[in-house]
């Protein structure tokens, strides 16, 4: 080694700070540096020597950093078979130590670097400005996945209804990411943090502008948060929009909804809060679903019961012969029963409708798939120009959509099958066509 090559690490050594740890390896690494350039008689040239310098340096500290990273992944795997510790496996299989030991290869070549120049040196400057923001960035990675982690750890054991949270976790997130580019910014125009923060209030309407949706978006999760309207796993129905089916997702700017047709319809967040939409939680947590369907029954049937057609109803119908049997015996209410509470049988032997409204009250009473807890109403509607509007009002004791699809089709096939018993006749437009046929004939 020349003397100038000696000159260059009594250079090295007289420049580097004390404090720094790594002053021994860098010195040595330098050395090994003016070594080899001397092969090429190259050992006077400044720039080379950066060069090399700053090639072995960031090989060195990506060795270095692999080396943690593999040591602690090693380490970390070891307490896994050990102790079968549920925690150390979920933090290996989303990778979060992985990404938290990016920062370590940067802030090794940040601590070797400074030896191979001077401390006035403008290329010293930019590199360690460069890989600076290479720290801040790896750092700002596993900031967020460590967030991410403790966020679904949080919304998997604790958050049990469902809440929608992650709209907290992406202004976690979010503010991460902004006070890292403050640091950045800061970095890159050489001034302190706070001086930044001091202007920022200049682009705060601007700031606003851009980022209205993810605003709204966080005060609409609070809102929805705070007031139980939404959970992830809720059927819900929007209004205005196709959005019909489970709630995938809630996030700043978007609510994934599962359509019952395997598509995916985005609603805002702010939308749901500023209008109106219907949840099917409630029905869902209640175990029972609702009946609601309205016959127009048509006017030509309607009719006095005779004798003849009560004794066939009582003689075909079961249930009905002891109610029927009762009104008739019943002097004080002209043949009329009129009851209270959540299952009425309502009705008359004074005309056919008000017989078949009692039965299809005995005929839901004795359904072993109608729900005996809630209410059971089959009530007249304001009639029409086509006939008697009469609704069936109850509730299936079952949720599941299949089933209660077979329990609505067998309610509305019995109706459609008995109707005839008592004399009438379901409107459609065949009817219209029939009387109206039977009216030019008459005339």
């Amino acid at each position: 080694m020349g003397p100038e090559s000696t000159d260059m690490g009594r250079m090295v050594a007289d420049k580097a700070p004390s404090v720094i740890p790594s002053h021994d390896i860098a010195t040595w690494i330098m050395r090994g540096v003016n070594d080899f350039l001397s092969l090429f008689g190259l050992e006077n040239s400044s720039t080379a020597q950066q060069v090399v310098y700053i090639v072995v340096v960031a090989a060195v500290a990506l060795i270095i950093g692999l080396g943690i990273k593999t040591l602690l992944l090693w380490i970390t795997r070891k307490i896994v078979a050990l102790r079968k510790s549920h925690f150390a496996q979920e933090i290996l299989r989303e990778g979060v130590l992985a990404k938290c030991f990016h920062v370590v290869p940067p802030l090794v070549f940040m601590a070797l670097i400074p030896f191979a120049f001077n401390s006035e040196s403008g290329s010293l400057h930019t590199i360690m400005t460069i890989v600076a923001l290479y720290a801040l960035i790896a750092f700002a990675v596993g900031l967020n996945a460590i967030l991410t982690f403790a966020f679904d750890r949080y919304n998997e054991r604790i958050n049990r209804r469902n809440l929608p949270l992650k709209g907290i976790l992406n202004v976690a997130k979010g503010i991460v990411w902004i006070i890292i580019a403050i640091i950045a910014v800061s970095i890159l125009v050489d001034k302190s943090p706070m001086a930044l923060l001091a202007g920022l209030g200049a682009f705060a309407a601007a700031l606003m502008l851009i980022f209205k949706d993810s605003i709204l978006g966080f005060v609409a999760g609070i809102q929805m948060s705070q007031n139980d309207m939404l959970h992830v796993g809720d059927w819900i129905v929007v209004p205005n929009t196709p959005a019909n089916g489970t709630v995938m997702d809630v996030s700043l700017t978007a609510v994934k909804v599962q359509n019952w047709d395997n598509t995916i319809v985005t609603v805002p967040p702010y939308t749901l809060v500023s209008g109106a939409f219907q949840n099917w939680r409630g029905m869902s947590d209640s175990g029972v679903r609702r009946i609601l369907e309205t016959f127009t029954i048509d006017y030509a049937g309607v009719c006095a019961c005779t004798p003849a057609l009560l004794q066939a109803i009582g003689a075909k119908y079961p249930l009905m012969a002891e109610y029927i049997s009762k009104l008739q015996g019943d002097t004080g209410d002209g043949g009329w029963s009129v009851d209270g509470g959540l299952r009425p049988v309502n009705g008359t032997v004074e005309t056919n409708v008000g017989l078949f409204r009692a039965y299809l009250c005995l005929y839901l009473m004795h359904n072993p798939h109608i729900s005996k807890e809630q209410r059971i109403l089959v009530q007249m509607q304001e009639p029409n120009i086509y006939g008697l509007q009469l609704q069936i009002w109850c509730f299936t004791n079952t949720t599941d959509f299949n089933a209660y699809c077979g329990i609505l089709a067998g309610v509305v096939e019995h109706v459609a099958s008995v109707v005839s018993d008592f004399g009438l006749q379901i409107y459609t437009s065949s009817s219209e066509t029939i009387t109206l046929a039977k009216t030019a004939a008459r005339q």
